[in-house]
């Protein structure tokens, strides 16, 4: 590792520290102080849960191996930064949404397919650690630098077509002529296919869009509904399966191969657990159990697909897949896909 300015006084002032407690040398030294980071608030407390309370594992738990520096709120590096400080070793490990790295990393885009996510929502297993799917995108991961302890134990609930009461979408002819809000590459694909105008807003701006009439609807996460007040502003909600993301723990390859055992071994202990309750808490102990049981309480129109449109969603929208597989390979693109399904591969 870069011996820096910043290394030099984390390691002297834990040494310092060590003495004054009458600890040994060798138990101060023995500890190494990792540094990691996301861009999610702890005001999205349903996100927040799995990395918040990954770091709180391993500090309470493996507090003789390693001592985690832990930066939420973009405070250190802001989303777009993460990957590129984590590429540089400016940073030991980051939690990052798929959905905002799937260009730089394509693999990833597993997690966000049209006609996918649906299914792949429905069965989490298919995503934890150790599964064939998780080992896949591990492997290709590796070949850009990078591992992947956990992406959260399956998808968080897929981002959903959130519309105003002057331009309600209930089915997928609704989309033609609307302008939506988008973030991802393919959420912006699946609309425009359905002859939707896609706008890419943040989150931040996505209020005051609606509000004004920027937008007519927005293709949105419940937990950026919740979290920005969106339900204020947007009274009807298409449960169509656009897209979805997870939330995944990511590090250097050779930074993480070349630290010690006991580092390594406290970091998955605290991945098995967050691969057990990150998603899960925010689907069901948020999602299911506050989210959605206040929205529909407050008014909001909940408007479920047909089994009929979710075919036609998939069948329209096999062009984003044909093109992202496409961009990872043949072989690796259609066997990750048969593995988000169910099927052998």
């Amino acid at each position: 590792m870069t011996i820096d300015r910043r290394t030099f006084l984390t390691a002297t002032g834990a040494l310092a520290a060590g003495s004054a407690l009458g600890l040994s040398m060798r138990s101060a030294a023995a500890q190494e102080t990792l540094t990691g980071v996301t861009y999610l608030p702890p005001s999205y407390a349903d996100l927040a849960y799995g990395s918040q309370g990954f770091v709180d594992f391993v500090n309470e738990n493996h507090a003789d191996a390693v001592a985690i520096d832990f930066y939420d709120s973009g405070r250190l590096l802001s989303a777009d930064e993460q990957l590129p400080a984590l590429r540089s070793g400016n940073i030991d490990f980051m939690f990052h949404t798929t959905s905002y790295i799937t260009r730089s990393l394509p693999i990833l885009g597993i997690t966000g397919l049209p006609g996918v996510v649906g299914p792949l929502f429905e069965n989490p297993d298919r995503m934890k650690r150790g599964t064939p799917l998780f080992q896949l995108v591990e492997e290709e991961l590796k070949k850009n630098g990078l591992t992947v302890l956990s992406l959260g134990g399956g998808l968080l609930e897929p981002e959903y077509i959130w519309s105003t009461d002057a331009s309600p979408v209930r089915n997928l002819d609704d989309i033609r002529g609307k302008r939506i809000r988008v973030v991802s590459f393919e959420a912006t694909k699946a609309v425009e296919d359905f002859g939707g105008g896609a706008v890419r807003i943040p989150s931040s701006e996505l209020y005051l869009a609606l509000q004004r009439g920027t937008i007519d609807a927005a293709v949105a996460n419940i937990s950026t509904i919740n979290g920005r007040s969106i339900q204020e502003q947007a009274k009807h909600v298409y449960r169509l399966p656009v897209t979805a993301f997870s939330i995944g723990i990511f590090v250097q390859t050779d930074r993480w191969e070349a630290l010690d055992e006991p580092v390594r071994n406290a970091f998955l202990a605290g991945a098995e657990w967050f691969d057990e309750n990150s998603a899960r808490a925010a689907n069901v102990d948020y999602f299911e159990k506050q989210y959605w049981p206040a929205f529909v309480e407050q008014g909001i129109e909940v408007i479920d697909p047909t089994e009929e449109e979710l075919a036609r969603f998939a069948e329209v929208s096999a062009n984003v897949r044909t093109s992202w597989i496409n961009e990872v390979g043949t072989e690796v693109g259609e066997r990750a896909i048969a593995l988000a399904m169910g099927q052998d591969a």
